[in-house]
């Protein structure tokens, strides 16, 4: 409904909401000329620049600004219109800002440049490479090699060759960015609504939360493509489950979703369930859950190919958890039994140990949330009705686990940057019910990344990591009382 229809409260809100978070994106992207992510100037600290106490200023209540507008209408925006005309409004003068919350287009740039030029990304850092524009790049990634997929590293290679020249990169990789963030907002209505989900609800807390224009748009994150190319594939299959045409093209898009960041392969077995049309057997997921694998090993085959540079990408993932921060939950537990460790006289380097314990939990978690699924599904077989039941349910169901299995893994992942929260944050937008617990997260986010690309984590190490601790001992009781009431019912099983 319009704006002057929806109350004088809501509209009076949603005005101001609207206005508010326009003069934060603009104080962001002054922050970001005063003291962002440069391409001239080396990473030196925030506190370095000229600069910096306006820099700072602009950012800290630019960003107030955007999270306080999007959290005063998280319960959803007067229209589906009107959402997406404000987030799209918002996005305006972060187009024209540089660089925000983060240095890695340079990387994905210096890592195109080398690809290009002939160098092999999988095998060296962008540095051996003899970069041009490594000056420009973190310290800390100039000697690791890429840990992106071949269809990122093509596209990457592209926005080089066509640049010209590092900004000319950098404007590329961003509209390349742009481009899936679009792709995600018009596949948002159609999700949402197969899901019964207020469509201004899901566009509003996908669209306009400040993670999504600070970092997946200014920022240039590659994330972007892949939730475009997830979000399509999912979408592909809620309108056509068990047309083997249209599991192919879903599978594809999946696939190549997963060649831009290995992320994405833990939705595939929820894509699985969303694909079976009829009753949940596991003849039927076999059956249509096989074309959907086989337009994934057809996209990963013809992107190695084309790309020349096979499964190389996956030894790069190993590198990421090259930094320590608190923001991590296994690695802030971790630094806090290090932090014992040493006041006993000992070494116990627990960190290695505590991530290597969230991924073998992250496994098993995984497998348990498809198994709940799974059995939802099923459930529905035999009740009375149960064509109009089973299409009601489907996509809310594994929407919904895809979604939390991303959020999973954001959790137990051995490093945190804030625009990971977007990964679960697109898919839970269009089928959560409750969305308090992945909307205050995303929030508090933004506030961790200076426009530098400075992680404020760095500067509140032992707090950080004692608060964080603190936080998962609490949480992980609720959740073990709550499992022993017998409360973990997911949200589709309840009537």
């Amino acid at each position: 409904m319009p704006v002057s229809d929806a109350g004088p409260g809501l509209a009076g809100r949603a005005r101001l909401a609207r206005y508010a978070g326009l003069l934060g994106a603009v104080l962001l992207t002054v922050a970001g000329w005063l003291g962002g992510a440069l391409p001239d100037i080396p990473p030196a600290g925030p506190w370095r620049a000229a600069n910096a106490p306006w820099a700072l200023g602009c950012w800290l209540l630019g960003t107030a600004l955007l999270v306080g507008a999007w959290w005063s209408l998280r319960r959803g925006a007067p229209s589906t219109r009107w959402a997406y005309l404000t987030a799209g409004l918002w996005l305006v003068p972060l187009l024209a800002a540089p660089p925000l919350g983060s240095r890695d287009v340079y990387s994905y740039a210096c890592q195109g440049w080398g690809y290009a030029a002939g160098h092999h990304p999988y095998e060296m850092g962008v540095a051996a490479a003899g970069c041009p524009w490594v000056e420009s790049v973190a310290p800390i990634w100039r000697d690791t090699p890429a840990p992106y997929g071949p269809f990122f590293m093509l596209l990457a290679a592209l926005a080089a060759t066509l640049g010209g020249g590092l900004v000319g990169t950098v404007v590329l990789l961003r509209l390349v960015a742009l481009a899936g963030v679009l792709l995600a907002a018009l596949c948002l209505p159609g999700l949402a609504r197969a899901a019964g989900v207020p469509t201004a609800r899901a566009a509003w807390l996908a669209l306009a939360c400040p993670l999504v224009g600070v970092h997946l748009v200014a920022g240039a994150h590659n994330d972007a493509v892949m939730l475009g190319l997830l979000l399509l594939g999912l979408l592909v299959l809620v309108r056509l489950p068990g047309k083997p045409k249209a599991l192919m093209v879903a599978g594809v898009l999946l696939g190549l979703a997963v060649t831009v960041k290995a992320t994405a392969v833990v939705v595939l077995p929820f894509a699985a369930l969303a694909a079976v049309l009829g009753r949940y057997t596991p003849r039927g997921l076999l059956r249509d859950g096989g074309w959907l694998a086989g337009g994934v090993l057809a996209a990963l085959a013809a992107t190695s190919a084309l790309s020349g540079l096979g499964l190389g990408w996956l030894a790069g993932l190993a590198r990421s958890g090259d930094t320590e921060q608190w923001t991590s939950p296994p690695t802030a537990v971790g630094i806090v039994a290090d932090y014992l460790g040493e006041w006993a006289g000992r070494e116990p380097a627990a960190v290695a140990v505590t991530r290597v314990v969230a991924l073998v939990l992250l496994t098993v978690l995984l497998v348990v949330l498809f198994w709940r699924a799974w059995t939802v599904l099923r459930a529905l077989n035999d009740v009375r009705q149960r064509v109009r039941r089973l299409a009601a349910a489907r996509p809310r169901v594994t929407l919904h686990g895809a979604g939390v299995a991303l959020a999973a893994t954001v959790v137990l992942a051995p490093v945190f940057h804030p625009w990971y929260a977007t990964w679960p944050l697109l898919l839970l937008a269009v089928s959560a019910t409750r969305t308090g617990w992945f909307v205050l997260p995303a929030a508090v986010a933004t506030f961790l990344a200076l426009p530098d690309g400075t992680s404020l984590a760095r500067y509140t190490k032992a707090p950080g990591a004692i608060a964080m601790t603190v936080l998962v001992v609490v949480l992980a009781a609720r959740a073990w009382r709550a499992w022993r009431r017998g409360r973990l019912a997911p949200p589709a099983a309840r009537p």
